[in-house]
């Protein structure tokens, strides 16, 4: 894997979606080389009814911060075809998109699912009380992330917009430039710069956004309170909350793509097999006996 730049990462997301494996707040979905999808872990709201999914692309799971009073999630697949299906919690009307076309990538916060179309516009469903879902006037977006409260929107041109909650300058990105991939956790944002650094903003409690000293950076990913980023050499770097031992990933070798939920951290392997680490309450980290994952770009 070597560095991309802002005009290979237009191509890129042009070309396919990269969401093979993704993590919620207690369950774990991948995309299989078949166009089906599994999933395992918490299943209280059917986040994990997928087993009826195929032809799809990419998936996305709905994360949330760990609070008691929390917990509720919901999954989006992309088919082939770009429209959009969901299971799960719809209390927001988070997954009410069936009606999207078009669709060339997607994300999920909590209680909202955002759609980036194949014309670089935004469309939104779900929660809308700090403004997260406030992403009609974008355009030319090639990438989005989808925090608890904020929506980040990466530009053909390597610049950032964002939306929704700022209270911890979570949205602070406007100057940041040379921009070719973006994560968002419950109250910050990490974006993946062309020259493999990461740079972060927003709240930093358990050192999330301590991720400046990073190098050789291929892909990130933003879980609650944790930070991780996937290097050119296969390896992963992780920074932030590790109560649950969710930054144990020093280890890993072969990872091809990573996921970060709100307390556990998922990577695929280039021999399609997944590992996992951290908070197993519903086991959301059962991944080690699966085969066939696709791998990114395929």
């Amino acid at each position: 894997m070597d560095y991309i730049t802002p005009n290979q990462a237009v191509l890129t997301a042009k070309q396919y979606p990269k969401n093979t494996i993704t993590a919620g707040r207690r369950h774990t979905a991948l995309l299989k080389s078949d166009g089906t999808v599994t999933a395992v872990g918490d299943n209280k709201s059917g986040q994990c009814d997928v087993s009826g999914w195929h032809n799809i692309v990419a998936v996305a799971a709905g994360n949330v911060h760990m609070a008691a009073n929390t917990g509720n999630a919901h999954t989006i697949g992309l088919k082939s075809d770009g429209t959009v299906t969901a299971v799960g919690w719809n209390k927001h009307g988070q997954c009410d998109v069936n009606d999207w076309r078009d669709i060339a990538a997607v994300a999920a916060g909590w209680c909202r699912t955002i759609g980036l179309k194949s014309d670089g516009t935004v469309v939104a469903a779900g929660r809308n009380h700090e403004g997260e879902c406030n992403v009609g006037g974008w355009h030319d977006i090639v990438a989005v992330a989808a925090g608890d409260w904020h929506t980040i929107g990466l530009k053909s041109d390597g610049t950032v917009a964002a939306a929704g909650n700022n209270r911890y300058h979570q949205c602070d990105v406007n100057g940041w430039r040379d921009i070719v991939a973006v994560a968002a956790g419950y109250l910050h944002t990490a974006l993946l710069k062309s020259d493999g650094t990461v740079a972060a903003a927003g709240w930093n409690k358990h050192d999330q956004c301590d991720v400046s000293g990073w190098h050789g950076i291929v892909a990130i990913a933003a879980g609650s309170s944790h930070t991780i980023g996937l290097k050119s050499d296969g390896t992963v770097a992780a920074a932030g909350w590790n109560e649950y031992g969710q930054c144990n990933v020093s280890d890993w070798r072969d990872i091809v793509a990573i996921a970060a939920g709100c307390a556990h951290t998922a990577g695929l392997k280039s021999d399609g097999t997944v590992v996992a680490v951290g908070d197993n309450e519903y086991g959301q980290c059962d991944v080690s006996g699966w085969r066939g994952i696709r791998l990114p770009g395929k």
